[in-house]
């Protein structure tokens, strides 16, 4: 089989397939949908968008990740990270559930895959290496915290308000611990005992997660777990309320109207721009601004708006189904109510969508997800490409360290490119067939490597289970309590929080643990946006490398007791020579450290005034550019102005092929450049001739045959 259709097909290296492989690869795909399906619609949950959403992410972009990736048993679907990022990305710019919503989710979805497929056949996969260790680190501990933080309303069922300050809303839900949701905490509770317990089970470990679903929703069915109502404005009966609701939904409809502004202008903009209409293009511009501006001061007030309207509670009259609602706390003393706190979980066209018990799936769409493009609003591109960017690095590395780590397991080879290509076309594929973002998943590929999954195909068969769950079973999803799938959202993160990695970076490299930590703060402290933790850690690791290199060290050296060259510093009585100074740079020479390698140079012969020869060990150069080839230029000149002349040893072929492409080579010479420092000095003893009898630096360089 061709190198290049594999290239293009890389699904076919699993042909021809066994009996025995084909059945593992079966029993490995059920296995794992049967823990997927719930948390794919718990890590929806986590992303703003209806919770069969999942059921979609889980579908397509594993069946496409899996035949274009080069892994044969990563697992591509929803992820808590991903999840989480997707809401911080689109939040800001529409309200979570709605169709303004789920078309940003998509046209993210998008973006993202096709960075990833760019970065990929560009073979640029190495660009994630931009993001080090200590910054994931730091991210992913963070992450674990915000989305364990962010399931407290569902576990709890109080109202939390959606800001652009994640802890202040934290904060503020924390005040109304008081009116805990008393069946939603205690659905809460019955989750988590049943995922705990059902997971000691040997027989049941495995499939403990859909096992205790399974049994939340019966009990959420028999005891009536779900209510939900409607009621139009004017069924409201206290006045304050009423005139609050009135509020927030004249601002939705002004934020709709500004929002068609903003949208109109900007199209009108771009055809001034095409058409070279200057001044006109510069009038729109404006328009476009101040009309942003208008947006943000109706976010901020529709925001403070949210979060009064989530915390109202409301009771009706005993044995009213419909009609007058009464504000919790505002009830007439005569009154007898249906003791059900109900709570406003959304308004449309007018009508409020009450719900007065725990929170359930409800209603998921039967079928399979329908081809449908993203629309390509450019606008609201430039708006989500930096998330995007981030998202698609963040789910790459997640990817291909758990793809890396099983194929060390497997014995087998993972091409970090065509990995790319494969979560790229998975992305790009998912977002026409309505996913969000996938990536790999750690508990999704340890099933599929622990279940004996031998090929890709694991994954095909996974993604078809989903497909038959979305075609048949979609009705017994209704009564699934939302508490739940939040016990499954926190029980999965927890293992992303590794205090322990902290030290460990810290005793390894104190920039590293530095690194981490700001990370850690600034992604907190951002949330929910929480690229800017990326970007932050990101720039301040490479700043650090830079600070590093800038300044590598340099070690004057002289002759040890067992004839090796070391470090004056670290051993004062080591033999040196008047003659000849021996000096090591420990770094590669480029823009950044030239100054710092010549005045070093410069200070070793200032400092040994009767200095002849001048020895640079190169062993640890790795790289010279221009501003090195340059500086060096200038120095030897320097040098043998002084009657000092410079030899170097140990140069590796990268540095000398730089050297002789230009006059350096020729401008030291041949007789000062040699291979080894042994070679090096056996010839300068050469030069030197008599005035080195004596000299202990080069006592053991008589005897050696270099």
């Amino acid at each position: 089989m061709s190198v290049r259709l594999l290239r293009f097909f890389p699904f076919l290296a699993w042909f021809p397939l066994s009996a025995l492989t084909l059945r593992a690869d079966l029993m490995a795909g059920v296995t794992g949908a049967l823990v997927l399906v719930p948390k794919a619609m718990a890590y929806a949950q986590l992303s703003g968008l209806p919770l069969y959403f999942g059921l979609y992410t889980a579908f397509v972009p594993a069946i496409v990740g899996a035949l274009w990736g080069s892994s044969r048993q990563l697992a591509t679907g929803p992820v808590a990270i991903v999840s989480l990022m997707t809401a911080a990305a689109v939040s800001p710019l529409a309200v979570s559930n709605t169709p303004e919503y789920i078309g940003l989710a998509l046209l993210l979805t998008f973006l993202v895959g096709l960075i990833q497929l760019l970065l990929g056949v560009l073979k640029l996969g190495t660009i994630v290496n931009f993001v080090s260790h200590p910054v994931i680190l730091g991210f992913m501990n963070a992450a674990a915290i915000i989305i364990g933080l962010s399931q407290l309303d569902q576990l709890l069922g109080i109202p939390k308000g959606r800001s652009d300050f994640f802890l202040k809303d934290v904060w503020d839900m924390l005040w109304l611990l008081p009116h805990t949701h008393l069946p939603t905490l205690g659905m809460s509770v019955l989750g988590l005992t049943l995922l705990i317990g059902i997971k000691k089970i040997p027989a049941l470990s495995k499939a403990s997660v859909l096992v205790a679903v399974v049994i939340a929703t019966l009990v959420s069915g028999l005891v009536g777990y779900d209510q939900r109502g409607t009621a139009e404005l004017s069924d409201i009966e206290t006045p304050q309320a009423r005139e609050l609701v009135a509020q927030y939904q004249e601002s939705l409809q002004r934020m709709e109207l500004v929002a068609a502004d903003i949208s109109a202008l900007s199209s009108l903009q771009r055809q001034a721009e095409k058409h070279d209409q200057a001044w006109v293009a510069a009038g729109l511009r404006h328009r476009v601004e101040l009309a942003r501006l208008d947006m943000r001061s109706l976010e901020k007030r529709h925001n403070e708006l949210l979060r009064g309207v989530r915390q109202l509670r409301f009771v009706r009259p005993e044995g009213e189904e419909a009609g007058r609602l009464y504000q919790l706390g505002a009830v007439p003393v005569d009154m007898k109510t249906d003791n059900r706190a109900w709570h406003i979980k959304g308004i449309e066209d007018g009508v409020m969508k009450l719900t007065g018990g725990g929170e359930v799936v409800g209603v998921v769409p039967g079928g399979l997800p329908s081809l449908r493009l993203p629309a390509m609003n450019l606008d609201a591109a430039l708006q989500l490409m930096s998330a995007a960017l981030i998202i698609a690095l963040v789910a790459f590395m997640e990817s291909i360290s758990m793809a890396k780590a099983m194929a060390s397991k497997a014995r087998q080879h993972v091409d970090p490119n065509q990995e790319l290509i494969g979560q790229g076309l998975a992305n790009i594929g998912g977002s026409l067939f309505q996913s969000y973002p996938a990536c790999g998943s750690f508990t999704g590929s340890a099933i599929n490597l622990q279940a004996g999954a031998k090929t890709g195909l694991a994954m095909v068969f996974n993604g078809l289970f989903v497909g038959i769950t979305l075609l048949f079973f979609t009705p017994w999803l209704y009564h699934l309590p939302k508490a739940v799938l939040a016990v499954i959202i926190v029980l999965a993160v927890t293992g992303l929080l590794t205090p322990h990695a902290f030290m460990h970076s810290w005793k390894a490299n104190r920039g590293d643990g530095i690194v981490a930590a700001v990370t850690f703060v600034v992604t907190l402290l951002a949330a929910p946006h929480l690229d800017r933790g990326i970007m932050v850690g990101a720039a301040l690791s490479i700043g650090l490398y830079l600070y590093r290199t800038m300044a590598p060290r340099v070690a004057i050296l002289g002759r040890y007791a067992d004839g090796t060259l070391r470090d004056v510093h670290v051993h004062p009585t080591l033999a040196t020579s008047d003659l000849v100074t021996v000096m090591r740079f420990d770094g590669s020479l480029y823009f950044a450290n030239v100054a710092h390698f010549e005045d070093a140079v410069l200070k070793a012969v200032a400092d040994h005034k009767e200095t002849k020869f001048l020895l640079v060990i190169g062993d640890a150069i790795n790289f010279l550019d221009s501003s090195g080839e340059e500086m060096l230029q200038s120095l030897v000149g320097q040098l043998r102005e002084a009657g000092v002349e410079p030899v170097f040893s140990g140069l590796k072929k990268q540095v000398l092929d730089v050297m002789r492409a230009t006059s350096l080579y020729k401008r030291i010479g041949d007789e000062n450049i040699f291979a080894t420092e042994c070679q090096a000095l056996k010839a300068i003893l050469h030069r030197l001739g008599t005035q080195v009898e004596d000299d202990a630096l080069f006592a053991h360089v008589k005897a050696m045959v270099c």
